[in-house]
């Protein structure tokens, strides 16, 4: 069983205070969050909507809830009220009904833009050009209801360490470019979320200053999905 206060201590002392952690409590009990709410940590990941909504109400209200998974339109309802954050915005379908669902509660909800660079067809997400063509096209400045605060994605599958550097690196570059271009004065465009428990030390020497960890911190857990 993993001790989750030792092992939260110990992965903060190989972060550098730039970098925020979720900690990725998806298939983790209530218990379990909140040991590690115990222990300091304020952020958590969830991957599953209706999860996310089960612990919400069950665990203390300053939790930073961030959604790391892909989330279907029709299910954007059930967490606009209290998310802090959604990271895996993967279409304009997507960040179009946040906006919607946002706006009839008066919230302006944080989103990341989620970046397609792994070589692999199976991953989500927005090629770079067709992130350009998003933010160029001045959609977004219609919807008052998001705020567009950086950019996320997931490296190759692979154990290929040259592969998974050349792939954050490729979205730090992006980043830069579209910060440069269309964000330069916008202080809130500031956050690179990649890097997850086996490559999180590769992504921060690639600019990440989010990383998406959970079985470091929880251990294993065998309810289905891919462990962050």
């Amino acid at each position: 069983m993993t001790n989750i206060k030792e092992s939260l201590a110990f992965l903060k002392t190989t972060l550098p205070d730039s970098v925020h952690l979720v900690a990725v409590s998806k298939f983790h009990p209530v218990e379990a969050v909140q040991e590690a709410y115990d222990c300091g940590q304020r952020i958590f990941g969830e991957n599953r909507p209706q999860e996310m909504s089960m612990k919400h109400p069950l665990l203390p209200q300053d939790i930073k809830w961030h959604m790391i998974g892909h989330l279907q339109t029709n299910k954007v309802k059930q967490i606009v009220p209290y998310v802090s954050m959604i990271e895996s915005v993967d279409s304009l379908k997507l960040l179009t009904e946040i906006n919607k669902q946002a706006e009839k509660i008066d919230r302006q909800i944080r989103v990341l833009l989620e970046l397609h660079v792994a070589k692999e067809e199976t991953k989500t997400g927005f090629s770079p050009e067709e992130c350009r063509q998003l933010i160029g096209d001045g959609v977004l400045e219609s919807m008052k209801h998001v705020k567009v605060c950086g950019l996320m994605c997931m490296a190759t599958n692979t154990d290929d360490e040259t592969r998974v550097h050349s792939d954050f690196a490729e979205a730090n570059n992006f980043f830069s470019e579209i910060k440069d271009q269309y964000f330069a004065h916008d202080e809130s465009f500031c956050y690179r979320s990649w890097g997850m428990t086996h490559d999180y030390k590769i992504a921060i020497e690639e600019g990440a200053n989010i990383v998406r960890i959970g079985t470091l911190i929880f251990g294993e857990r065998n309810y289905g999905g891919n462990g962050q």
